[in-house]
């Protein structure tokens, strides 16, 4: 839909960004497999985030970076999804010195991309990014991690916008992080909601060729442990204390096992592949059918690292 309709339809400020009607999720999450989106919005800039956010100021709000850590449920999404990868893609070093330096990256910056920008200018600590198939702001929503760190490690302080379309800027210590786990302190009902923008990332200083090698054999084993080559949102479960998802899976049996065009990856038991034409509701019924299995053999409950949106599908 032309940008002056969907303004003139909001009532509000002209909106700079490229607005989508009935937008098929599958084509943004990389599970490839959803329903439909009311609106989909590609914001100009941060700006353009908060006037889509005042615009719509009764919609419902889904903020989505790569869709990488998402199950869009069949029967879509009532409501608007902002969608930020390459739109909120600001990447700048703020200072530097002897002892490191401090990055901002915007929310819609690919992980990877981060690690390699940090590489460059020789500083340490991001290069675990690489790992992560997704943007800053969803690995600042979850605190992200792989291979030994996390991203709120390195954070110093955030800019978030909330539903009002107000822009804040908060530092690390205003949140309680943990295992994928980031909420802000004493966060009650009442506060509304917000996402994150961008941050700023403290990194120490570093040496641009073991950075680069680090991150080389990051990615190497990355390949050689997960099934890149099929549609799949990443680990599926958190890891229970002293133990792994992946572990607990395979001990099961699970490997390997359909539910529609759903499978439990072979090369990584914490991995659902999309086999080809996979519903959102066959790959949320092997979540669960997983989910039940290792109760019932393990003692273990398994929660969901990825996250579910949307509503079911409706039988005629």
């Amino acid at each position: 839909m032309p940008m002056d309709q969907t303004a003139g339809e909001a009532g509000a400020v002209p909106l700079r960004g490229e607005m989508r009607i009935n937008e098929p999720m599958r084509s943004h999450v990389t599970w490839r497999a959803g329903g439909i989106a009311d609106r989909y919005y590609m914001p100009a800039d941060l700006d353009d985030f908060a006037n889509v956010l005042r615009a719509f100021p009764q919609q419902a709000v889904y903020v989505i970076g790569l869709g990488s850590n998402l199950l869009v449920r069949d029967g879509g999404l009532h409501g608007i999804v902002i969608a930020l990868h390459a739109r909120l893609n600001d990447l700048q070093l703020i200072e530097k010195n002897e002892s490191g330096g401090l990055v901002y990256v915007g929310a819609g910056v690919a992980c990877a991309k981060v690690a390699r920008f940090s590489a460059q200018h020789d500083l340490a600590g991001a290069e675990f990014l690489a790992g992560i198939p997704g943007t800053i702001g969803g690995a600042l929503a979850m605190n992200a991690g792989c291979y030994g760190s996390e991203t709120w490690q390195f954070v110093e302080r955030v800019k978030v916008i909330d539903r009002s379309g107000q822009i804040l800027v908060r530092h690390a210590t205003d949140y309680e992080t943990g295992y994928r786990s980031v909420k802000l302190q004493h966060q009650s009902a009442t506060v509304p909601a917000e996402w994150f923008a961008g941050g700023f990332f403290r990194l120490s200083s570093g040496n641009q060729a073991e950075s680069r090698q680090k991150i080389k054999q990051l990615l190497s084993q990355r390949v050689s442990s997960q099934p890149l080559n099929r549609p799949n949102a990443g680990s599926v479960f958190r890891n229970p204390p002293g133990d792994f998802a992946a572990r607990l899976i395979e001990a099961c049996g699970l490997k390997g096992c359909h539910l529609g065009g759903a499978m439990v990856s072979p090369k990584h038991a914490n991995f659902i592949v999309n086999t080809g034409h996979a519903t959102a509701a066959d790959i949320e019924a092997l979540m669960m059918m997983v989910q039940r299995k290792v109760k019932k053999a393990m003692a273990v409950d398994l929660i969901p690292e990825v996250r579910i949106i949307g509503e079911p599908r409706r039988l005629a």
